[in-house]
């Protein structure tokens, strides 16, 4: 295994709250923790406004969870990913940052492509962007688009990213959007733009997505609770695609187990990971519970990042 395909750690940081939290300096505390301790990655959650509807979320057919709950009600706090993720970049050094996911589509592509590449450059590169089409009409209404046509929008939008993040003379014409020679500076890091990964079940838009925008895939619903069924029938649909189906990145979930007064058992742990590595895991998420200091935050992390990279051979 590469440097490259290293299993990686990846940590959920909780950018919303049921009720006004009063201050988020407990969130970038452990955002800081994270990256003093060794954390590979931060990821945050979207939701740029909410109808009243929230039962949807639990329906698989519109790209919801069966069984799932969303965390907080209507009126719960919500901050928005990419402004978040450029305050955390500022006070961190070498923790990759990454939406998980952002409705690209609700925002207008040209803004989009520029704000993500001045983040992937004020960062030094460590931006990741997790995109994927959500399971609430109300958002898409709100900012006036269809909702039925959603995967189609989530498409337009990152191919204008491609385009400005790509070229120096930018030209792009579809029936939802015409410009010719437009250049947008600075451009990312990478000479292919920011990194994309995708979010959905194996199905052939799934598919197509990561053959055309890199072969990074968020599983979602069902599918993720199946990884070792579902992570083979990708690669194979990825390779008739004529996408990177070695190369494919994969993200899976590090459940915390607890010993009986409480903490985090390490070993019992980490007894998960060498079976998903096997899989083609590629990206642990864990979202542990961390006291609201850095320091205190910062050494229940640095056992758990140690234990894993132990565990992954790194």
């Amino acid at each position: 295994m590469t440097a490259k395909t290293m299993p990686q750690l990846t940590m959920g940081l909780m950018s919303f709250s049921a009720e006004d939290p009063g201050s988020w300096e407990p969130m970038f505390a452990q955002a800081r923790a994270a990256d003093a301790a060794g954390v590979d990655r931060l990821v945050v959650s979207d939701h740029v406004v909410y109808g009243e509807r929230l039962e949807e979320y639990g329906r698989p057919e519109i790209g919801g969870m069966a069984g799932g709950k969303q965390p907080t009600g209507p009126d719960g706090h919500w901050l928005e990913p990419l402004t978040t993720l450029s305050v955390i970049a500022g006070m961190t050094r070498q923790i990759r940052l990454r939406t998980h996911i952002l409705l690209a589509a609700l925002r207008r592509p040209v803004i989009l492509a520029k704000s993500t590449s001045t983040l992937d450059v004020l960062s030094g590169g460590r931006l990741d962007l997790g995109v994927g089409v959500g399971w609430q009409r109300e958002e898409y209404e709100a900012a006036g688009l269809e909702f039925e046509g959603r995967g189609k929008l989530l498409d337009h939008s990152l191919e204008v990213c491609l385009e400005l993040w790509r070229n120096q003379r930018a030209s792009f014409d579809s029936p939802l959007l015409s410009f010719k020679n437009i250049h947008q500076m600075p451009k990312p890091t990478r000479p292919e733009g920011v990194p994309i990964w995708v979010s959905g079940t194996v199905r052939s838009s799934t598919v197509r997505r990561l053959a055309r925008y890199g072969a990074r895939w968020i599983p979602w619903g069902a599918d993720a609770a199946n990884l070792g069924e579902a992570i083979p029938r990708v690669r194979d649909m990825l390779a008739a695609a004529g996408g990177d189906a070695e190369g494919l990145q994969v993200v899976g979930h590090l459940p915390l187990v607890k010993s009986d007064d409480g903490e985090i058992d390490l070993g019992r742990t980490m007894e998960s990971v060498a079976a998903q590595v096997a899989a083609g895991v590629t990206d642990f998420v864990t979202s542990p519970r961390l006291a609201k200091e850095q320091d205190t935050a910062e050494a229940t992390l640095r056992p758990l990042v140690e234990a894993f990279r132990k565990a992954v051979g790194r």
